[in-house]
């Protein structure tokens, strides 16, 4: 026992200084995607035709990005002969609506706080089922990080809780499965009122590479009413602290 707190002493405090201090992110990071404002400037498209997913689109002459829908591969910046597209490492990702995560150059309006009577239930004090619904499991690994020492996620009152009587809301990863469509659905209603609801990766929020196949909802779509869309493939873990602690007006 001696050695173990002896080793923790010589170890010192191993939490990150986030939000006091913000990350500084590894270069090959991609994060929030920087557009011309003036679009491109030979409208060559070419970085539309080399997205998966559609992401991209060319609105009234400019450029426009769906981060519901963008796994964030790079591929249209590479193939982009203008650099009109590129990614930054600004982690910060998050927004309350659907129409939020559309960008096209302009400053993009990081999500905001909950409504006052919410924000006094939760804004201290949040649990949450996770759910995972057909997801390839990298959003829930990447979940799992923030209970590490580094993010700590308790220590700003948010905890992930077994059972979802005991949770003030669902944080849903994956492209609702038709297979896991009735169990969310179930999970959902067995949370007492109010509650939150959190799409967290692209697949739940526009159904990401398994977008339209058969066996898919698309994400939750019209399913349940979602109060915070967090971007990504997976998202980073400070994207989903960021766009936590910012609902709960804590940045």
């Amino acid at each position: 026992m001696l050695k173990v707190i002896c080793e923790r002493l010589r170890q010192g405090h191993r939490t990150a200084k986030y939000p006091r201090q913000d990350p500084v992110l590894p270069e090959r990071f991609r994060g929030l995607p920087r557009l011309e404002p003036g679009g491109c400037p030979q409208d060559c498209r070419e970085c539309l035709s080399s997205c998966p997913y559609g992401a991209l689109q060319v609105d009234g002459g400019r450029l426009r990005l769906d981060m519901g829908r963008c796994i964030f591969c790079g591929d249209c910046s590479a193939a982009c002969p203008h650099e009109a597209l590129t990614f930054s490492r600004d982690h910060r990702l998050a927004s309350r609506t659907r129409e939020g995560l559309l960008t096209d150059g302009d400053v993009f309006a990081l999500a905001g706080p909950l409504d006052r009577r919410m924000k006094k239930l939760f804004g201290r004090s949040l649990k949450l089922r996770q759910v995972s619904a057909g997801g390839c499991n990298a959003c829930e690994a990447d979940l799992n990080v923030l209970g590490t020492l580094t993010y700590d996620l308790g220590r700003f009152g948010i905890q992930f809780v077994a059972s979802p009587r005991h949770a003030d809301g669902i944080l849903v990863t994956g492209p609702v499965a038709e297979n896991m469509k009735g169990a969310l659905l179930e999970t959902y209603a067995a949370i007492p009122e109010p509650k939150l609801v959190i799409a967290s990766g692209a697949c739940a929020i526009g159904g990401g590479p398994y977008r339209d196949s058969p066996e898919v909802n698309n994400g939750l779509g019209d399913l349940l009413p979602v109060d915070l869309y967090i971007p990504g493939c997976p998202p980073h873990p400070y994207t989903v602290l960021d766009g936590l602690l910012r609902m709960l007006g804590r940045l």
